[in-house]
């Protein structure tokens, strides 16, 4: 079982199958960056030496970050590593403290519902699925609906791998360019992936595993490496 040390709010020690999901996803986002840095590289090449150009490298890239930015932020949540203020934490007994972490884990969960929500509804028509009602909170979904499977990307071309989606969701009609619900659908995925690790979080800080869900002190670890550095010489 994770397990947390005095004081270090939710640096945990995860167990061997958490290890391996970790592992994939830091792959995951370490694969996503090199091939932005790659395509990059690529279009830079094209351009100044060959006097070419990579005509979907943009966009392609722009797809990727956005990939990048919202794995990161859902896989920070789980290593507690978002930048927070903990002063006041700091200095209460640890039953305020815990109250405090259940309180801010709830405005995170609430905002997190939201998220996926205007997620869904922004993805689900690109997907020719029915968008939720109701302006905060999913009362139910749409009974018509324009279906928008149809709509392409700007300029990345269709791969071929993908051709069989044709027949499923534009009536068998080829695309030229790659479909815009394939790189959306990051956005419901993500979003329901950071609403997980909010729950996760929340049932560790209720189990008293941990008592915050920021623990990334950057300067403290520096002064203290500073200090052992400086204890060797």
């Amino acid at each position: 079982p994770a397990t947390v040390r005095e004081g270090e709010g939710t640096e945990m020690q995860s167990a061997p199958s958490e290890s391996l999901v970790d592992r994939l996803e830091e792959t995951a986002i370490a694969a996503i960056l090199g091939l932005m840095t790659l395509i990059t590289f690529a279009n830079v090449v094209a351009r100044y030496v060959f006097n070419s150009n990579i005509l979907w490298a943009l966009e392609m890239t722009v797809f990727l970050f956005a990939w990048l930015a919202l794995l990161g932020a859902c896989y920070a949540v789980k290593k507690g590593a978002h930048l927070g203020v903990d002063a006041i934490i700091d200095i209460v007994p640890p039953a305020p403290r815990r109250v405090l972490a259940l309180i801010s884990i709830t405005v995170c969960i609430v905002f997190s519902l939201l998220l996926l929500k205007g997620a869904w509804d922004y993805w689900a028509n690109f997907a020719n699925l029915p968008q939720t009602e109701g302006r905060w909170f999913p009362l139910g979904f749409q009974e018509s609906f324009r279906p928008k499977a149809w709509y392409e990307v700007n300029d990345i071309p269709m791969p071929e791998i993908l051709r069989w989606i044709e027949p499923l969701m534009n009536d068998g009609d080829e695309y030229e360019k790659l479909p815009r619900f394939i790189p959306y659908a990051i956005l419901p995925f993500t979003m329901a992936l950071l609403l997980f690790r909010f729950v996760m979080a929340g049932i560790a800080v209720w189990q008293g595993r941990i008592d915050r869900i920021v623990a990334s002190h950057e300067v403290d670890d520096d002064i203290a490496e500073a200090r052992e550095q400086r204890g060797e010489d």
